[in-house]
């Protein structure tokens, strides 16, 4: 259990919203991670999940929440995230040992890692209304997502060139340092 253990596989149904982009899936089962430090991390029955904390911006650079070996870690994430009461740092670190307990590779968890925290600051740091550089007049959506986006691509690219250099026996702590110094804008 170096990187702890999934309870198994998710049983989800996919469920139809014109609003969400038919993203969203219910968990038909619990399901639960068991961390390294022996924490569970609960996804209840009924819980609605959609890989949303993958910001759809990186998608094209890390991939999106329902592919590859770190599907099982985005629907814990999900859960835990939205869940009253927890810090969304341990949650985010939670998935790094998930992504690595689900099959990513090293490189990989410390990418996904780097683009879940990133995720957070954007939601934290970035405006939510569009506005233009003067604070008077609001700028078209298409402009400002299409900026949020490039701004998001440039920032996790920056990152991971330094991630690759870090050796593999870096902690999280060295990639929360890689964070830091490439957010101070």
């Amino acid at each position: 259990m170096k990187y702890g253990k999934f309870s198994g596989n998710p049983i989800t149904e996919w469920l139809i919203d014109e609003k969400s982009g038919d993203r969203d899936m219910r968990l038909v089962e619990k399901f639960s991670y068991t961390d390294p430090d022996g924490r569970v991390w609960d996804a209840p029955k009924g819980s609605i999940i959609n890989g949303a904390s993958i910001p759809r911006p990186l998608w094209s650079t890390v991939g999106n929440p329902y592919t590859d070996d770190y599907r099982r870690a985005s629907v814990v994430h999900d859960v835990a995230c939205g869940t009253p009461g927890v810090d969304r740092k341990e949650a985010d670190e939670m998935f790094h040992y998930a992504c690595l307990a689900g099959g990513c590779g090293l490189l990989q968890a410390r990418i996904l890692y780097i683009g879940v925290r990133l995720g957070a600051w954007s939601k934290a740091s970035l405006p939510e209304a569009p506005i233009s550089k003067n604070r008077l007049l609001f700028r078209p959506m298409m402009e400002v997502r299409g900026l949020e986006e490039q701004f998001l691509k440039s920032k996790l690219d920056a990152m991971s060139v330094d991630v690759r250099a870090l050796p593999k026996k870096a902690t999280i702590r060295e990639l929360d340092a890689i964070i830091e110094r490439h957010l101070k804008v």
